[in-house]
């Protein structure tokens, strides 16, 4: 399972598909996971990302840039991303889950692309087939490291 990072400085992320039903084939699909920086007064939001396999190194996204990578399921139900955010103008920081195999997850991705977004209050999900945002996480005060991001 190897992801391929890359870095963008659009707006967006790419619109994803009409929404579908539970696709059984999603251990064959290409999953595409999305961090934008929704911060701001043009905050910088540190970005460092990885999985137990892939280290996708650190991203200092401006206001409305986004990193972004693509990977397949591993087998048996272990794919696991996880990235560590952080403001260090406003001294907060967050470590979360960004992706994991379950299916309440797979819906809000519409089965292909999760959009996560940092805001002021903290980071959000997109529920692309209701094409709202949802609360996921506040931010945690106090300044970090990013390079302390990388233990488990």
């Amino acid at each position: 399972m190897a992801a391929n990072p890359s870095t963008s400085t659009s707006s967006a992320p790419a619109p994803a598909p009409a929404p579908t039903k539970d696709q059984p084939n999603s251990l064959f699909s290409t999953w595409h996971v999305h961090v934008v920086n929704g911060l701001s007064n043009n905050k910088i939001l540190l970005v460092h990302c990885k999985s137990k396999d892939d280290d996708l190194g650190e991203r200092h996204l401006t206001v409305g840039s986004e990193t972004q990578w693509h990977f397949r399921l591993a087998a048996f139900g272990s794919t696991l991303f996880f990235c560590f955010m952080a403001s260090e103008s406003d001294h907060v920081h967050v470590r979360l889950d960004v992706f994991w195999e379950d299916k309440v997850l797979f819906r809000y991705c519409n089965w292909q692309s999760c959009i996560w977004t940092a805001r002021d209050d903290g980071i959000y999900l997109k529920n692309i087939p209701d094409n709202h945002d949802v609360f996921m996480h506040g931010w945690e005060m106090g300044s970090m490291l990013l390079a302390n991001s990388t233990s488990v």
